[in-house]
């Protein structure tokens, strides 16, 4: 018996699917783009130094990364519009809890509860989208997810930079409860999936073994240099704790019978490229959009709701290039040269970015940012594309979580590294200026003491409220910081390139996942009846009728 066929969705059934889809999307975009802008204020309210800066955003990156893969294997075996609502009161509850924080500590904690309902967002609005949509057809909706991207990461850091410059930081945890509501009634009432159901296996061992080898090197990474040498017991012990829990994490893989990452998805080399290529684009992606922010604020004084309007061409590039790509891989189903353009532009965005100083030309620094933003948006998304055109239908949640777990992982090591060096660097710098450092502070004659013991205080300064004789020192410091934290990009966007030059240029379908079920059920029953009934023809075929009169003398 074949299996009944999936009736294609209308335009308007999938425009409607979508709605719920693109609302929830855009409260998770807005509720971290709305505090990108705020967060140097932030850090420096709460009394955080730098390596507080970093991890306020590596704890949600790292709890997106490790959840990311969690949620792709619940998405393959649960029903995926619970999971998506539950992701998203996660995501929301943990954006509000942010906003009543006292310290960095307590900031830092919501982060990364809020990082485990984002994972669950990226993860399902792919596989979900996958599910109503074909690879091929994806394109003609890039209009939608452009706009809300656009609303939302153009939008929200100008909107926090006000609200924090009007109002006070705190209101831009609290900005996005109404959309998160409006979302959770919109996805109840407009989104309708089949349900795939099949028995439920965590695999607890596997997430707690990854969980401990990403934490053990983070932790390393932030305090090597800084609070132990980079050659020293501690090192060992971390280190040599994060490979234990990797070769662990190995092994535990290859035994589950439900793994977090199957790593038989490794033997597909368009998902093996892809994971190496998406890498690259995370460090980019999450390097970029942090201390490109911190680059505006600290190293050219603005404010935040300036430093929202200075990273518009970062944005615009993504988008227009998210966009338009888009509508052409839908139109002509062509998708490599794209990618391979993509790869070259964030290369060569990366790269220049490395020579800001405080007083570059701001035009330059625009034309940067839009050459890097516009290299992530041909690459990003299309990335899982790919990866979901060639997936087993029955592992498409795991396989496009798979792709965007290894982007957040990127982005998380590469944050955490970035901001390493940058912190490093920083202290390098204001010992090489201390004797200029000390002249600009003792011509400011009683107001210096207060300027002095701020910047003594290992807190983040203020940079627009010093004066201008200390201000230039400090804002030329945190530029040659930023720009040098940068290189550290470099040499995986090019591995990015490399990668994308050998993916397999496979042609993409035109098929859902849901129409890719029912067809395969539907060939599996074509092949398999006319099998079946040649199987039991040659079985009575080859009774012998002599034997078995015989058996009838015997009873």
């Amino acid at each position: 018996m074949s299996a009944p066929d999936v009736p294609a969705m209308s335009r308007r059934q999938v425009l409607e699917a979508l709605s719920g889809l693109l609302l929830g999307m855009f409260v998770s975009m807005l509720s971290a783009t709305v505090v990108s802008t705020a967060l140097p204020v932030i850090v420096h309210d709460l009394g955080g130094d730098q390596a507080a800066f970093t991890w306020v955003v590596t704890a949600t990156l790292l709890t997106t990364a490790i959840s990311t893969p969690i949620w792709g294997k619940l998405a393959d075996l649960l029903n995926r519009k619970v999971l998506i609502q539950v992701a998203l009161a996660i995501f929301v509850l943990a954006t509000a809890a942010a906003g009543l924080a006292q310290d960095a500590s307590m900031l830092i904690a919501f982060r990364a509860v809020q990082g485990i309902g984002a994972g669950g967002l990226a993860a399902l609005s792919q596989i979900i989208m996958a599910d109503i949509i074909s690879p091929r057809e994806r394109g003609r909706y890039m209009g939608l997810f452009g706009a809300v991207m656009a609303l939302a990461t153009i939008g929200g850091p100008l909107l926090g930079g006000v609200i924090t410059d009007a109002f006070g930081w705190r209101w831009n945890f609290y900005v996005a409860i109404p959309f998160a509501i409006a979302a959770l009634i919109v996805l109840q009432t407009t989104l309708h999936i089949a349900r795939r159901p099949r028995k439920v296996r965590i695999d607890v061992v596997g997430a707690v073994l990854l969980s401990v080898a990403v934490s053990l090197l983070l932790v390393w990474v932030t305090g090597a240099g800084r609070d132990y040498d980079w050659w020293s017991l501690q090192t060992v012990l971390m280190v040599g704790g994060a490979i234990l829990a990797a070769v662990l994490f190995v092994v535990a893989e290859l035994r589950s019978a439900e793994p977090l990452v199957p790593l038989r998805l490794f033997r597909n080399r368009t998902f093996t490229l892809s994971v190496l290529a998406s890498i690259a684009t995370g460090i980019a992606m999450f390097g970029a959009s942090v201390f490109l922010s911190q680059y505006m604020q600290m190293a050219r004084g603005a404010t935040p709701t300036e430093a929202g309007l200075m990273t518009i061409p970062m944005i615009g590039g993504l988008l227009v290039a998210s966009i338009v790509v888009g509508q052409l891989i839908s139109r002509f189903g062509r998708w490599k040269g794209y990618l391979v353009v993509g790869s070259i532009l964030l290369t060569l965005g990366l790269v220049l970015l490395t020579t800001l100083h405080y007083d570059t030309n701001f035009l330059l620094v625009s034309l940067y940012m839009f050459l890097m933003g516009s290299g992530v948006g041909m690459t990003m998304q299309n990335l899982v594309l790919i990866v979901q055109n060639t997936a087993d239908p029955s592992e498409i949640g795991v396989a496009s979580s798979g792709v965007t777990f290894f982007r957040s992982l990127g982005g998380t090591v590469g944050v955490a590294v970035m901001g390493a060096a940058l912190a490093a660097r920083v202290v390098d710098l204001f010992a090489a200026n201390k004797t200029a450092l000390m002249e600009a502070i003792a011509s400011l004659g009683s107001q210096g003491a207060d300027v002095a013991a701020q910047l003594q205080s290992g807190t983040l300064p203020a940079v627009s409220t010093l004066p201008h004789a200390v201000r230039i020192i400090v804002e030329d410091v945190y530029a040659q910081g930023i720009s040098h934290s940068f290189l550290i990009a470099v040499p995986f966007a090019v591995l990015s390139f490399v990668a994308i030059l050998f993916l397999p240029n496979i042609p993409l379908t035109r098929m859902t996942t849901s129409e890719r079920v029912t067809a395969g059920e539907a060939d599996l029953a074509t092949v398999s009846v006319p099998a079946g009934m040649e199987a039991a023809t040659g079985s009575i075929a080859t009774i012998d009728p002599d034997a078995t009169t015989e058996g009838r003398r015997d009873a």
